[in-house]
This record gives structure tokens, sequence and C-alpha cells, in this order.
């Protein structure tokens, strides 16, 4: 992609959100509102479509022009997580291993964002083990399917119109193969209680109970191939998009920093001046540049229909990392007003810190590459 290019996606972003502001943000936060003005507008642009293709209404540009849209949203302060989860992770997937029908329904609508879909894989006991999931979805006589279980931090749940949940198949044929269901989230059944967190974004998450609730069978996604991959098919995507949140917040912290550093004088000079106030942001920058050659490598590869599952890991593990620490050194160089929320540096801890947890844990990331990498035995 040219320069040019990136330069206009980030324009056009900063266009848009130029009159949403904090104070916005803030309001939704406080309201437990989401941004659906910004949702819309962002949509109205093409930018919630951008990544998906001509025919189905999208902009027919690639992952990685998805993720510029995502890491400068994030760098002027915004985190929109349906983005990621609607088509992100749902169109990425139906894309993938969606029939002619499914994409055909739903792709359209995801493209113009006037369809917002959540997605449901963690779950109390099993986390994002797909090899515990306890989710069940099962075959009735009438052909329809019924859907058991429970998930958890389920993104934006309470503001879209479906939710991709993933389940084990259970028939006479099938003892539990993985595999995923759309289902509008008004459904009888379907029940939803919001877990508080820490306040950081408009988005909200939640418990989502699932009691006998009915699937078509034309819902159903990706029988008769390869449940894990036809998750992949959505999760590689997630994990760039992450990282690509991480890499703006990485930048707007690093950016308030600077501002501040330069401005600030202690006997008579700039406090970026010395080198114990520089050095670290230096640093902190160095991280981060790494980090989005990284998430702009394993966007590239997966546009090009390489398996970009060691690179999407990468990404996300040193992006958050990143993020973390050009936080931590930005806080550091405001001393004391660092914590003051006038100066908009301490609201960016809580989602930098996030995202070394979720989604996908460290820890499962150094589990595939110590695994599937190095070729190094399991431990368990």
């Amino acid at each position: 992609m040219d320069r040019l290019t990136e330069d206009l996606l980030r324009s056009t972003v900063d266009t848009v959100v130029s009159k949403y502001g904090r104070h916005y943000r803030r309001a939704k936060i406080a309201a437990d509102e989401p941004a659906t003005e910004l949702w819309k507008d962002l949509a109205d642009a093409g930018l919630v479509g951008i990544g998906l293709p001509e025919e189905y209404g999208g902009g027919g540009a690639g992952l990685l022009e998805f993720s510029i849209v995502a890491e400068r949203l994030a760098e002027q302060g915004h985190l929109p997580v349906l983005l990621v989860m609607s088509p992100g992770i749902v169109g990425s997937i139906l894309l993938g291993v969606g029939t002619h029908d499914q994409k055909k329904r739903f792709l359209p609508g995801i493209a113009s964002g006037t369809v917002k879909c959540a997605f449901a894989i963690t779950e109390p006991e099993a986390g994002s083990n797909t090899h515990r999931t306890r989710t069940k979805l099962q075959k009735t006589d009438d052909g329809t399917y019924r859907l058991h279980g429970e998930k958890c931090f389920i993104s934006g749940v309470d503001e879209a119109d479906y939710v991709l949940v993933v389940a084990r198949e259970v028939d006479e044929a099938n003892d539990g193969q993985v595999c995923c269901c759309l289902v509008p989230t008004d459904t009888a059944g379907l029940t939803k209680a919001k877990i508080e967190t820490e306040d950081f974004s408009a988005d909200s998450q939640w418990l989502v109970h699932c009691d006998n609730v009915r699937v078509e069978a034309r819902d159903v996604v990706g029988r008769g191939t390869n449940g894990f991959k036809a998750l992949f098919k959505g999760l590689n995507p997630e994990r760039i998009l992450m990282a690509a949140f991480c890499n703006g917040i990485a930048l707007r912290a690093l950016s308030k920093a600077i501002d501040y550093s330069k401005s600030r004088e202690v006997w008579g000079a700039p406090i970026g001046s010395h080198q114990g106030v520089a050095h670290p942001l230096a640093e902190a920058k160095i991280d981060v540049e790494l980090a989005r050659h990284m998430t702009a490598r394993a966007a590239s590869a997966a546009d090009a229909g390489e398996h970009a599952g060691e690179l999407a890991n990468y990404a996300k593990f040193s992006a958050a990392r990143a993020a973390e620490k050009a936080v931590d050194r930005a806080i550091q160089t405001h001393g004391g007003n660092g914590f003051s929320k006038d100066y908009e540096v301490s609201e960016l801890y809580w989602p930098a810190r996030l995202f070394r947890t979720a989604p996908v844990s460290e820890e499962m990331i150094l589990n595939y590459v110590s695994h599937q990498v190095l070729g190094l035995p399991r431990s368990y």
C-alpha cells in the first residue's frame, strides 16, 4: 500500500471522529450507552466495511487497510470493539466458510454497518479454550437446532443484532465437533447480564446464557468443515486488529508524553531535554514501531492468503506489551499529573493492560509459539 492511500485513510478517520471528542466518550460511558452516532458516521464513510469485498458492499480493501483504520481510531481515543467483532471476526468467518446464502444474507449488512454482530467464544470454565467448550448445539426432529450454554465477556452484545456463538454440535453422527451459529440477539431463551468492568469504552462486557435457544439450520456456520479452521478465519484477524488498537493506544500515550515533556519546564529547561525522561520515551517509541511493523506484516500475509497465525500472534503479543509500556512511560513523564484525569493518560492504562490478557492471553500465545513454532513438547 502506498503512503498516499495510508494518509488518506488516516485523514478520513480524523474527519469522522473530529466531532466525537473526549466529552462524547465520557458522556456515553456515564450514560451506559453505545456510541451509535460514531458507528453510523464510520459506516457512512465506508470505514466499517472497508476490508470486505465490493460484491457484498464493502470497500474491497484488505486487513492491512482495516488495521490502519483501527490504529488511527485508537490513536484518536476511540476503541469501537464491534468493529473488530462484526466485520473483523464474523465477516471473515462468513467469507471463509459461510454458505452462499449466509454470505448473501449477512455480509451486505455487516459491510454497511446496518447489521452488527457480536462474537461469543469465551466461557466461564473453559475460557477461550475451544477444546473444552461446553456450549452445545443439538439438532431436533423438525430440522432446527437448540443451543444450550453460557458465554462470558461478550463485547457489545447489547447493541448487536446477531451473535456468532461457538458451540459443539451434538447429534447421532457427531459427538462434539466445533461449529458456529448465528443467533438473533432477541431470540427467546437468550438472556444477558452486564459484567461490571473498568470504564474506558462505551462498549460493555456481558454474560450470555442460552437456554434451549432455537437456531435455524441455515444459520449454522461451518458445518462439514474443520471447526477450528473455520474459527481461525476470524481469530487471526481479531488478533491483528487488536494489535492495531494497541499500537494506536501506544501512539496516543507517547504523543501526550512528548507534548508534556516539551512544555513542562524544571530548572529553566523542558523536562524532555533530560535523558532520564527522553530515553524511556525513545525506547517505548522503538517498541511500538517494531509492533506496528509486525502488525502490518501479519495483515499483509493474511491479505495474500498466507497462513498468518504465527505472525498474528507475534503482532498481538508485541503490540500489547508496547502499549502498556508506552502508557506507563507516559504516566511517569507526567509525574503526579499522570494520575489527573485532566491529562488523559491514566485512562489509557486499563485498555492497554487488558490487551495483554484478552483476547488471547500472553500465556496462550507463548504456548502456541513454543509448541507450534519451536516444536517443544506440551506441558499439558
